[in-house]
């Protein structure tokens, strides 16, 4: 008999028509460890070990689990495949050893993208260990939360009354919006100009633009031109002059669409 855990309620009922009559299908109803609200949980001179505690609403669910594995001989945990759900399995896993609860017992880590029939039996028939460069992204994502959050969060509350918290994610962004909200009020407006001509290589031919870039052998950057009466009269110049076409360059480029955004980046 198997004992199959999976992170939702509502997938149990799916799941378990998929499997074998002996099997069972449970849910961890999300985390079921966290940090305490208390100064301490994580110690930076501990390399950086942290102190759990087993939720309230995951005392009923894990009860349950505990319960089930008596009769079964195989726990197979089907949380989701990112990087809480891996986090997920290693804490039922972690509390499970710690009760004795696993003593003897087949542990299996699967995962599935799709509740279909074919995804969760194939899945089933491929189980892993457990990722733990996945494992150790969630707990450097908790520390940081916590380590920023607890200790600024604070100093926010006695500097700026009605702050509600900090983050290591949402102060940077904070700063970001900061930052460029100063370049924006500090920005100083500067004028400049662009020449572009329209041009016809032959009576029948459709128009083209060209823009002047060089001018007496120098290249116009972008403030060469800096007010209507030096685009008037380089205006007048280039239209006094003869023009043709010195080359045509014809090639194939290839562009790609950026990529998306990540949260590193």
């Amino acid at each position: 008999m198997r004992v199959v855990l999976v992170e939702s309620p509502t997938k149990i009922r799916s799941v378990g028509k998929y499997l074998g009559k002996g099997d069972q299908v449970l849910a961890t109803n999300g985390h079921v460890r966290d940090l305490p609200s208390k100064s301490g949980s994580i110690n930076p001179d501990a390399n950086f070990s942290p102190t759990w505690q087993v939720l309230e609403r995951a005392e009923k669910p894990l009860n349950a689990i505990v319960k089930a594995l008596k009769k079964a001989d195989t726990l197979v945990l089907a949380t989701d495949p990112d990087r809480e759900g891996e986090a997920i399995s290693w804490h039922v896993l972690e509390y499970l050893q710690s009760v004795g609860a696993i003593d003897n017992k087949k542990v299996e880590r699967v995962s599935f993208n799709a509740i279909t029939k074919t995804a969760v039996l194939e899945a089933l028939q491929k189980p892993r260990p457990l990722n733990q460069e996945l494992i150790h992204a969630y707990l450097a994502r908790l520390s940081l939360d916590y380590l920023v959050g607890f200790t600024l969060s604070p100093v926010l509350w006695r500097k700026l009354p009605g702050s509600r918290s900090a983050g290591r994610v949402q102060s940077v962004s904070l700063r970001l919006i900061v930052d460029r909200e100063q370049a924006i009020e500090t920005f100083v407006s500067e004028e400049y100009w662009s020449i572009e001509g329209l041009f016809r290589s032959h009576p029948t031919t459709p128009p083209f633009t060209a823009r002047l870039t060089v001018y007496k052998g120098e290249k116009l950057e972008k403030f060469s031109i800096p007010n209507t009466d030096a685009a008037h009269t380089l205006t007048q110049v280039a239209a006094a002059q003869t023009y043709a076409v010195g080359s045509v360059e014809k090639k194939r480029v290839k562009r790609n669409p950026p990529a998306p955004f990540t949260t590193s980046t």
